[in-house]
């Protein structure tokens, strides 16, 4: 595919979705749309045979589900590399601090669509204490859940969030 022509159709603090012109192997024109945002961290917090995960209200689903601690630098901020991202994300939403983060994979949230992925950090070597969460996050709660616990939340459909099922899948695989 060749891109043709590209335009900024939206742009906020957080993400631009742009609507690229293309022409297609055979030469027929197509289109897409593409959301840019930029990478987030995912960590899993491991303790005890299980892992400590984190609630909220998502707006756009408009429902909330437990996930594992997550999120992002923002378009403009340079806040340091991928690392330092999962360790404030841990501190910020569960005031957990981790002796050791080792990086588990790079995936992508959703590639047929948005440019975002992701990097998968376990931390391990726990120390609790206050997390520190933004206005956005005031209604989150933490909480450890053993392996058991979250398997059968993931049947129940409490845990529904794609790159933390992703995460435990790389998990597995190590």
């Amino acid at each position: 595919m060749e891109q043709v022509s590209s335009r900024v159709v939206y742009r906020n603090p957080w993400m631009t979705v742009r609507e690229d012109e293309i022409r297609r192997a055979d030469g027929s024109p197509g289109i897409f749309g593409v959301v840019e945002k930029p990478d987030f961290a995912l960590v899993l917090p491991r303790t005890r045979e299980g892992f400590w995960m984190v609630e909220q209200f998502r707006y756009p689903v408009g429902r909330r589900a437990w996930e594992f601690p997550q999120g992002g630098w923002g378009m403009d901020a340079t806040g340091g590399d991928q690392a330092d991202l999962a360790r404030h994300e841990l501190a910020e939403e569960t005031g957990l601090r981790a002796a050791s983060m080792v990086h588990l994979g790079h995936l992508y949230e959703a590639y047929g669509y948005s440019t975002q992925g992701f990097d998968v950090y376990l931390a391990t070597g726990l120390e609790e204490g206050e997390p520190d969460r933004e206005a956005s996050e005031q209604d989150m709660i933490h909480r450890w859940f053993s392996d058991a616990e979250i398997t059968a939340m993931i049947r129940t459909g409490q845990i529904v969030d794609a790159p933390s099922l992703a995460a435990l899948t790389l998990f597995t695989l190590t």
